[in-house]
């Protein structure tokens, strides 16, 4: 069972030459993490393995994101994406990730693999964290939190057509 953990409001680095790596199965259960991955969420080998990766799941992370990166996936796509993540003792860590599916012989996706570098620092304070804080808000006005997900999700997608992109071109212009 995962013990509730509050975040703590401090921030964690990690050095633009390392890269957080872990992979999960097709549920989402760690089946490798990296040294990097290890240290920096402050978890031993054997208190992650098998544990769902939502274990890191920082409440600032707009849940529509994590449903258009599992919508992507789930299409066999990969998908980029800034996310604020939770190390065990409530610390948080910005990354950028690559989230890639994992295919077997006849092309059935049987595990999910994720890189994370070192993201922007000024596109996270300047355009990330006001994103998420108004996906969030959207999602705090539902009382039902898959509306609420599926209005921040619709909002995502209004901004998109607005700009006139896609998600991975609005992230990789950013």
């Amino acid at each position: 069972m995962v013990e509730k953990i509050s975040p703590t409001g401090v921030e964690r680095f990690f050095d633009n030459d390392e890269i957080i790596v872990s992979k999960t199965d097709l549920k989402g259960r760690i089946i490798y993490a990296n040294d990097v991955f290890l240290k920096i969420a402050g978890y031993s080998e054997k208190g992650v393995m098998g544990q769902p990766h939502s274990i890191i799941r920082h409440p600032d992370m707009p849940r529509c994101v994590f449903k258009l990166l599992w919508d992507t996936l789930g299409a066999g796509n990969e998908i980029f994406a800034y996310v604020i993540n939770m190390s065990k003792n409530g610390d948080h860590y910005w990354v950028f990730a690559h989230v890639t599916p994992t295919f077997d012989e006849r092309g059935n996706i049987i595990a999910y693999h994720s890189s994370r570098r070192v993201p922007k620092a000024g596109v996270i304070d300047n355009i990330i964290k006001p994103l998420y804080k108004s996906l969030l808000d959207e999602e705090a006005k539902h009382t039902n939190s898959k509306d609420g997900m599926n209005a921040s999700f619709q909002m995502l997608l209004n901004l998109l057509e607005e700009k006139g992109v896609g998600y991975d071109e609005l992230i990789f212009s950013l």
